[in-house]
């Protein structure tokens, strides 16, 4: 089982980190807390957590 965060919109996965493997739900929501201000300045409005290839939840805005 792994969890990784994707989105809808267009962006660079090696300039945002989106799509890495985290081995559980807990590494790739703290990863989220972390990366939280350099995604909206990536331009990233909302992302998608993923468990393997089903939604866990999602699309959820990183808008204020």
């Amino acid at each position: 089982m792994s969890f990784r965060w994707v989105t809808e919109q267009t962006v660079d996965d090696r300039d945002t980190g989106l799509g890495q493997c985290f081995p559980t739900r807990a590494d790739a929501e703290a990863w989220l807390t972390g990366s939280y201000e350099d995604l909206v300045d990536a331009g990233v409005t909302d992302v998608t957590l993923m468990e393997d290839d089903h939604v866990l939840y999602g699309p959820m805005s990183l808008l204020a």
